[in-house]
């Protein structure tokens, strides 16, 4: 483990794997460099990429200055790049993936940018998260009620059905979701109003112009495949690629070699 300083003080804990080219894994909601998918993909890359995987803020190995904004999360992210180098080809995942396109958007430099299912929800007549999602959770996690929290978020946020919720509590899985139940609010911030229902505001998006491959799970919810099109709509530079018979739990034997062509071109 390795570790580097934000601007505002945190430490950054980081693996560093590989060699060639620079590529920044960033992690989603309950998901953290040790997270197994994570680990994979960076040792499926590793053999043609010197790859950096890091903990968001507030998870794994990472400090949790306060207070928290997404600002900081951004100033992280260029920490890595930072450590790597200076520029780097960066890859995002679910709300990891909003997060890289807002770090693009502020101008931390970047070679290209691959999204892996960005939870944008642009479609109001598909289910959304309720109107007080982001202060419920905010009170939830408040409280420190973390198992309500994160049934909250697989439920009311992420689509999840509650018998899904009931078998994760017996197993040994739900003791990581609940550890980082503290982080989700960062995750709906990252978000702010992708998860609206309202189509995407082309002048939010158009200051990030780095070749950019949106990818979407082929058994992805129909809600993020419709919104990762979107996305492709409003960006300068911008591919969209459906990864067949990936969910959004995406393998990393069937992401890597996508990357891979992609960052090599």
């Amino acid at each position: 483990m390795l570790t580097v300083k934000s601007a505002d003080g945190t430490s950054i804990a980081y693996d560093k794997t590989g060699e060639g080219p620079a590529v920044v894994l960033v992690a989603g909601a309950f998901s953290y460099r040790k997270f197994p998918m994570l680990q994979k993909l960076a040792a499926e890359l590793s053999t043609r990429f010197t790859v950096y995987n890091y903990d968001r803020r507030g998870r794994g190995d990472s400090g949790d200055n306060q207070p928290y904004d997404v600002q900081r999360e951004i100033e992280d992210l260029q920490a890595v790049v930072d450590v790597a180098g200076g520029t780097a080809n960066v890859w995002g995942l679910s709300s990891g993936a909003i997060l890289s396109l807002r770090a693009a958007a502020a101008g931390v430099p970047m070679n290209k940018l691959a999204l892996y299912d960005p939870p944008f929800r642009v479609d109001a007549s598909a289910p959304l998260p309720p109107a007080d999602f982001a202060v419920r959770l905010q009170e939830l996690v408040a409280a420190d009620k973390r198992g309500e929290a994160v049934k909250y978020m697989m439920t009311k946020g992420m689509g999840a059905p509650g018998f899904a919720i009931a078998i994760m509590r017996l197993l040994p899985v739900w003791k990581n979701l609940t550890g980082l139940a503290h982080t989700l609010p960062y995750d709906t911030a990252v978000l702010g109003s992708a998860a609206n229902g309202r189509p995407l505001v082309a002048e939010e998006w158009e200051p990030v112009k780095v070749p950019t491959l949106a990818i979407a799970g082929g058994k992805a919810p129909a809600a993020i495949q419709t919104g990762t099109k979107a996305l492709v709509d409003v960006l300068p530079d911008a591919t969209y690629k459906v990864l067949p018979g990936q969910s959004h739990n995406v393998s990393a034997k069937a992401l890597a070699p996508v990357l891979s062509e992609f960052f090599v071109q």
